[in-house]
């Protein structure tokens, strides 16, 4: 031990590993600075730091060659080794470092399941998550939940930015989950978090902007305004947002107050965030007030764009959903229209107002053209709203352009990765090119997040059916949610069952029930039991009644089976489909 001591001496090692102890920690400390002042990506900062513990391993070894001649006399040649070492060293860590996020760029645009869907965050993402209630009174509520959505909403429209939806930043609300579990989950490098105290006319609102990796609070401001000022306070806020995350503004102004319009009037506005609470629970009963505080608004302001838009939304959804009696849904279908239009005639460049129009013109006048164009321009107006691209992914998966339809459905799961519609549009993809495994994963996750998710256990028997699995199938479809979806999924099951005669009795029931509202879930049930001649009955039926059930044509099972039926080929061209589109996938 006494020799190696005397020669680690002799060789001057302690003195080269001080030396370069202090001029490794200068540089790193230097290059941070550097770093943050012109916001290089985190991962370069981990990366020279593993340089660097690689560049003392290798001075070592040159101090112990070096002999005797000691630190002073190092050679300009062994420095220039030195560095060249620490230049290859961190260029390839860094490219093991990149790797796989460039895997996960290239897999984002393959068929993965859904849990690679969210990319790692970059400095321009936020999520903005719900607002807390401070004033007491648990009414209020409403107002701080509606003050987040019309920030998310504002931010939406920023083409460089990410913006996380509302459905995915609310499953937020009152968690207990650290930031970091939070930014992971919604893959954002930062939250905007805050509170709101709505007392009277005044509101106190306190906003913080934090970094999500490590809970750093980056910029905070409190606002004191009276209610009148509101829009004005939406503006300042999403300014300072974009000038903290240096974003750079494009596109429409951020100070739109929610309705790219002249601002609404308060009691308008309240009217409005009453209905926004209600929309997202999706039952008629919920829906049908939504609807009244939506009209609520267009009356007390009669020039409120975006109440327009929602009204338009609400009456679809009831219209392709939940109504049955013939008359309803022509009503609600003129309801819905007749808002659209309204909106953009108030708002020509509103976003929701042509997202609304396009779902009007896809799922009740079947005219794909027609909604491509108006959802395209939606997505235009603002790039980030996964509602959007949700849109703009359903239309074009209804079209057969399944490619371009599974990117944009991957984007919309990216935008608000908690929100369930998009995985059931990308399961009807899956579905529809017999990834039957994949369909049943996306399906999975899709009630794992939501457990009671429409749709699920439906598009499950169709799964279990493919298969000839008809005792599966029998157990998805009793785990339907009790409805139309219920009917039509146990109806199927039960034709894969021995018992005739409560198969029959099941699509007999079906037809009664559901004749004008489910005609073309009628077909698919005639299709399961391979009856071609009623199948096209059906269809018929459905092109006569506009049903938006016609919007999956092109992708639903057993319908397929007939895509080579002239009737088929008939029924797609009516709709101004391309059933070349299905030969050029098989």
């Amino acid at each position: 031990m006494d020799q190696v001591l005397q020669r680690l001496r002799q060789r001057k090692i302690v003195q080269w590993a001080l030396a370069y102890v202090a001029a490794a920690f200068a540089l790193i400390q230097m290059l941070d600075l550097i770093g943050q002042r012109f916001g290089w990506p985190e991962p370069i900062g981990r990366v020279l730091i593993v340089a660097a513990a690689i560049g003392f391993a290798v001075t070592l070894v040159l101090a112990w060659y070096h002999g005797e001649r000691g630190a002073q006399h190092v050679t300009g040649a062994e420095l220039l080794i030195v560095a060249l070492l620490l230049v290859i060293g961190g260029g390839l860590l860094w490219s093991v470092a990149r790797a796989p996020h460039e895997n996960a760029g290239v897999a984002a645009s393959a068929p993965t399941t859904p849990a690679k869907a969210i990319e790692a965050p970059d400095g321009k993402s936020i999520a903005v998550l719900p607002f807390a209630n401070t004033s007491g009174d648990p009414s209020n509520e409403y107002f701080s939940d509606g003050l987040s959505e019309e920030l998310i909403s504002v931010l939406a429209r920023i083409p460089d930015l990410k913006i996380i939806g509302r459905n995915s930043s609310f499953h937020f609300k009152d968690s207990r989950d650290d930031t970091r579990s939070i930014g992971e989950q919604l893959g954002v490098a930062h939250l905007l978090e805050g509170s709101v105290r709505k007392q009277g006319e005044h509101v106190r609102i306190a906003v913080d902007l934090i970094a999500a990796v490590d809970g750093r609070q980056l910029w905070a401001e409190t606002y004191d305004r009276e209610l009148k000022d509101i829009f004005a306070v939406q503006s300042e806020i999403a300014a300072a947002v974009v000038q903290q995350l240096k974003v750079k503004l494009l596109g429409p102004r951020i100070a739109e107050g929610g309705s790219a319009a002249a601002n609404p009037n308060i009691a308008a506005f309240n009217a409005f965030l009453k209905g926004q609470q209600l929309l997202g629970r999706f039952n008629e009963a919920d829906l049908r007030k939504a609807a009244a505080y939506y009209e609520e608004a267009t009356k007390l302001d009669p020039q409120y764009a975006l109440a327009y838009a929602q009204l338009s939304r609400v009456w679809r959804s009831l219209s392709g959903s939940f109504l049955t009696d013939k008359k309803e849904i022509e009503d609600s279908s003129e309801r819905a229209r007749s808002a659209a239009l309204t909106a953009l005639k108030l708002s020509p460049e509103l976003s929701e107002g042509h997202a609304a129009l396009g779902l009007v013109l896809l799922t009740t006048d079947l005219d794909p053209a027609g909604a491509e164009r108006e959802l395209r321009k939606a997505v235009a107006l603002a790039p980030n709203d996964a509602l959007n691209a949700h849109g703009l992914a359903y239309l074009l998966t209804s079209e057969g352009k399944l490619e371009e339809g599974e990117a944009m459905t991957r984007l919309a799961m990216a935008l608000d990765p908690k929100w369930v519609g998009p995985y059931a549009n990308l399961a009807r993809i899956q579905m529809s090119t017999d990834r039957l495994d994949e369909a049943e994963a996306t399906l999975r996750e899709m009630l794992r997040l939501q457990p009671e998710a429409s749709h699920s256990y439906a598009y499950l028997t169709l799964i279990d059916l493919r298969r000839n699995d008809a005792a599966a199938a029998l157990r998805d479809a009793a785990l339907e949610p009790a409805g139309f979806w219920h009917e039509f999924a146990m109806a199927a099951a039960l034709q894969a069952q021995p018992d005739r005669a409560a198969a029959d009795r099941a699509l007999q029931t079906l037809i009664e029930k559901r004749r004008y509202g489910g005609p073309f879930q009628i077909a698919i049930v005639y299709a399961v039991r391979k009856e071609p001649d009623k199948v096209f009955e059906w269809l018929d039926n459905a092109y006569e009644a506009r049903d938006s059930g016609l919007t999956q044509l092109l992708v639903t099972p057993f319908v397929l089976d007939y895509r080579d039926d002239p009737r088929f080929v008939a029924l797609a061209t009516k709709l101004n489909l391309d059933p070349q589109l299905l030969a050029r996938r098989r």
